[in-house]
């Protein structure tokens, strides 16, 4: 079978979707990567994957520019000629699925997380949800990350019920994020939270930063790490310019950006994620199968995640104080107590989060669904 594989980067295939595309090609089938070209592009070829670059902008959300993308994938998909599509992130979910459906290519969408459309109130988020509604009257199959997202679906009626699933994210391959034996700090060495996270607001960058000052303005004697690339041309990206005041003054160590998190949640206390929203978080995922206990935000995607005191510790979303407070409780917490909070949510991902468990909802669902009709199929044999 001949399956598909959209998304808005190509470092968003490698980093998120490696363990289902190694799965598919593992059972004989053909996966071909649509994506703009970055530098991981090579990886996915090197992985077994054929390639296909797509100019998509994944930082900003204009619908009647984007418009323009359903036709680009249009002529992709007819010149690919794939059996079935597997999308995910907005703009493919959206455009990607019109384009298939003009094609009469069956597809199953991933709502990975619902974006600023959903957190703001404007012309565009209405046009988006309209998209939405139409655009979800086609896909096969439709995976939520988690049952709040779902539930905001269903509630706004963008789909209907009978094409819907929840799964656990994207899982966690527990086999290459482990538990490290906790070590004694030496006396006076600081304690180390750890963000990992794109540079946007969105995600609680200022909050994680005030929180920071607020504890280090009250003498505690701990670190402040943030790992995560820098993001400029994001709508809703933090700019250079704030990113060295924030180091020049001292509130953050700022660790840049890496292909590999798992030293740096290793050496991490705890680990803190104050987003707004999200689907089901990744870095949360890691944290928990690392056995590190998590401070987040008491919203959908992060206490999806985070059970309130056994695993972590869940904070006010957009409130620095309350972060901050919530930080100071897991710095003052006895080091037995951290580690129990971590082997909690290490069980928790053992037991929900099992990217083989996601990877059966995929193979199953790709099996019932990828079956064109008799005269699609005449269609592809003559190029349509």
């Amino acid at each position: 079978m001949r399956i598909a594989i959209t998304l808005n980067t190509s470092w968003n295939i490698y980093n998120f979707r490696m363990s289902l595309i190694q799965a598919l090609i593992k059972d004989g089938h053909e996966v071909v990567a649509i994506a703009p070209h970055d530098e991981y592009t090579v990886k996915l070829i090197e992985a077994g994957c054929e390639f296909e670059d797509v100019t998509m902008d994944s930082r900003g959300a204009s619908p009647i520019r984007d418009t323009g993308l359903t036709f680009e994938l249009h002529n992709i998909y007819k010149r690919v000629k794939p059996d079935i599509i597997l999308h995910y992130t907005i703009k493919p979910n959206i455009y990607g699925t019109l384009a298939a459906a003009w094609l009469g290519i069956p597809v199953i969408n991933n709502v990975s997380g619902l974006g600023t459309i959903f957190l703001n109130e404007d012309w565009i988020s209405k046009i988006a949800l309209s998209l939405y509604r139409f655009s979800f009257k086609f896909p096969k199959k439709v995976f939520f990350q988690n049952h709040e997202d779902y539930q905001l679906f269903m509630d706004k009626k963008l789909i209907q019920r009978n094409i819907c699933e929840v799964i656990p994210g994207s899982g966690i391959d527990l086999n290459e994020f482990t538990p490290h034996p906790p070590q004694e700090k030496a006396e006076g060495e600081p304690f180390e939270f750890l963000m990992i996270s794109r540079l946007i607001i969105d995600k609680g960058i200022r909050e994680y930063v005030a929180a920071a000052a607020i504890l280090q303005e009250r003498g505690m004697n701990a670190k402040f790490n943030l790992l995560g690339k820098l993001d400029e041309l994001h709508s809703r990206g933090i700019s250079a310019k704030e990113l060295n005041f924030w180091i020049e003054e001292g509130y953050i160590n700022y660790l840049g950006s890496t292909d590999d998190v798992r030293p740096f949640i290793n050496n991490a206390d705890c680990v803190v994620l104050p987003s707004y929203r999200e689907g089901t978080p990744r870095t949360l995922l890691e944290a928990a199968a690392c056995a590190k206990p998590i401070v987040a935000s008491n919203v959908p995607g992060c206490n999806n995640i985070v059970d309130h005191r056994l695993n972590g510790i869940l904070c006010k979303v957009k409130d620095e104080d309350d972060l901050a407070l919530k930080m100071k409780e897991m710095y003052y917490m006895a080091p037995e107590l951290r580690h129990k909070m971590g082997e909690k949510g290490r069980e928790i991902v053992e037991r929900r989060f099992d990217h083989n468990l996601v990877i059966e909802r995929y193979l199953k669902a790709i099996d019932q669904n990828a079956t064109l009709k008799p005269e699609l199929r005449a269609a592809y044999a003559n190029n349509l």
